[in-house]
């Protein structure tokens, strides 16, 4: 085998590896969210903490949902586990829901010599944008399950838009 080959072969690999990172971030993207540590975590600073990987500042999550709507409403559903909904905050402008939160999570046990404390904390912030007009005042919220769904009336019954396109 000749380097000029073995040079092809490895941008043909490389080549592939970088289109799958495109299609997944592509594809998930919209999912990706990153939690941020608020001033009041309480967090150890890294040299506190006997973990060379210990990387507060970056955490991120993939927080699936997805929108969907009939003649009368829109229904945004957003997976946010271990949320509490107190900390939950959904606001509606013109065109997007905003949702944002902050997560607390602390569990601690003890077995034998060995403590384990389990914590994740941070806050994040998620836009989605609205296919069509809403009443932001009749919009109800409810959270079970670690899932978040928002009910919005269209301002403006009817089904959804379709327009049809013609090929040239």
């Amino acid at each position: 085998m000749k380097l000029d080959d073995l040079k092809e072969n490895f941008d043909a690999f490389w080549n592939g590896v970088a289109e799958g990172w495109r299609h997944l971030w592509k594809s998930a993207a919209g999912d990706l969210t990153r939690f941020k540590p608020s001033d009041d975590t309480n967090l150890p600073v890294a040299s506190e903490v006997d973990d060379d990987t210990f990387l507060p500042s970056r955490g991120w999550s993939m927080l699936g949902g997805d929108v969907f709507e009939d003649e009368h409403r829109l229904v945004v559903r957003l997976e946010a586990p271990g949320m509490d909904k107190e900390n939950l905050n959904i606001q509606v402008g013109d065109d997007a829901l905003v949702i944002s939160g902050e997560k607390r999570f602390e569990q601690e046990s003890t077995q034998g010599r060995w403590r384990v404390m389990q914590c994740a904390y941070g806050s994040f912030r998620r836009v989605v944008p609205l296919p069509a007009a809403v009443k932001a005042d009749e919009a109800r919220a409810s959270y079970r399950n670690g899932v978040l769904r928002v009910e919005l009336p269209k301002a403006e019954p009817g089904r959804p838009k379709s327009v049809r396109i013609m090929v040239d």
